[in-house]
C-alpha cells in the first residue's frame, strides 16, 4: 500500500510561513492585499472565491472583492482591473474563471499587470515560466512541487508524465518537471497508447478532469501518483485516479480530497506575499 501524499499538512505549513512572512511586512508598516473578482453567479466559483477570502484572513492578508453581475460588460471589467493595477493597497489580482461567454478571458488576464498576476496566467509570467526565471507559478503545478519537495521526492532524472495540457496545470506542470530535470511526456486526448506511455511514469500528473480515469493497469509498480482530479459524480468528490486499486501499486500518491486541492490556495498566498515583497522592493 502506497504513502499518503498529505496535501492538507503542507499546506498548512505553508501558510503557517506566508502568515509569518505577511506579519514581518506589517511590523514595517506594509499591508498585503489581494483583490478577487467574480462574475456573475456560477455556484462553483462562489465557493471557491469564499474559500479564498478565508485563507486570507488566516494569514492576515486584506481581502477586496468584487462581486458583479453577469450583465457586466467588457469595458467594464476591464476598467476595474485597471484601477487595481493602480491601486497601492492592492498586490494582487485574480478574475476568477470562467468568465461570462460576452468577455474575453484572454484579454483580461492581459490586462491585469504582470507584477500583480498571482495567477501568473499573463502572457508575460508564462513566458518568465518557460525560461525558468519567474517570481509567481501557477498555483496548482507550484502546489505540486512543493509537495514532492516535502516528501523529499526527488526528480531529477526521472521518467515524468503529464496527462492533460491546459494552460493553467498541464503545460506549466511539464515545464516545472523539466526544471527539475525530469524526462517529460505531455499526454493528451489525441495520444495514442496512453496506458503503455503512463505505465513508464516514475511520477504521473493526471489532470484530465475525468472520475477514476487512471486504473491500475496504466500505472507502474512504485511510481508516485499525483490525481489534480475533482469531479463530482452524483454528489460525490472523485479524483482522476482510480485510487483504491492504483494505492495499491504506487509508492506515494495524493488522496482527493485533501491532496492537491489545498495546495492551490496556500500557494496563492505564498504568490500574493511574493507580489507584495517585490512591489515594495523586500
Amino acid at each position: 500500500m502506497s504513502r499518503i501524499l498529505d496535501g492538507k499538512a503542507v499546506a498548512a505549513s505553508v501558510k503557517e510561513k506566508v502568515g509569518a512572512g505577511v506579519a514581518e511586512l506589517k511590523e514595517e508598516g506594509i499591508s498585503v492585499g489581494l483583490a478577487v473578482i467574480l462574475v456573475g453567479d456560477d455556484p462553483a466559483s462562489k465557493i471557491y472565491v469564499e474559500n479564498k477570502k478565508k485563507a486570507c484572513e488566516a494569514v492576515g492578508i486584506k481581502s477586496f472583492q468584487y462581486v458583479l453581475d453577469k450583465s457586466t460588460s467588457e469595458g467594464e471589467l476591464l476598467s476595474l482591473i485597471s484601477d487595481l493595477n493602480g491601486e497601492k493597497s492592492v498586490n494582487g489580482i485574480l478574475c476568477q474563471l470562467p468568465l461570462p461567454e460576452h468577455i474575453d478571458e484572454q484579454k483580461v488576464i492581459a490586462a491585469i499587470s504582470p507584477e500583480k498576476d498571482v495567477d501568473a496566467f499573463n502572457i508575460s509570467n508564462v513566458g518568465r515560466i518557460m525560461i525558468g526565471n519567474f517570481d509567481f507559478l501557477p498555483c496548482t503545478p507550484a502546489g505540486i512541487i512543493e509537495i514532492l519537495d516535502n516528501y523529499n521526492i526527488d526528480i531529477e532524472g526521472k521518467n515524468c508524465v503529464v496527462i492533460g495540457r491546459s494552460n493553467i496545470v498541464g503545460k506549466p506542470m511539464a515545464m516545472l518537471l523539466m526544471h527539475r530535470n525530469g524526462t517529460v511526456t505531455v499526454c493528451h486526448s489525441k495520444t495514442k497508447n496512453l496506458a503503455e506511455i503512463t505505465s513508464k511514469a516514475d511520477i504521473l500528473v493526471s489532470s484530465v478532469g475525468k472520475a477514476n480515469f487512471v486504473t491500475a493497469d496504466m500505472v507502474k509498480e512504485g511510481a508516485v501518483v499525483i490525481d489534480v482530479g475533482m469531479n463530482r459524480v452524483g454528489g460525490k468528490l472523485y479524483g482522476d485516479v482510480c485510487f483504491d486499486e492504483v494505492a495499491n501499486k504506487a509508492s506515494y500518491i495524493t488522496p482527493v480530497p485533501g491532496g492537491v486541492g489545498p495546495m492551490t490556495i496556500s500557494m496563492l498566498m505564498k504568490n500574493t506575499l511574493t507580489a507584495a515583497k517585490r512591489q515594495n522592493g523586500r
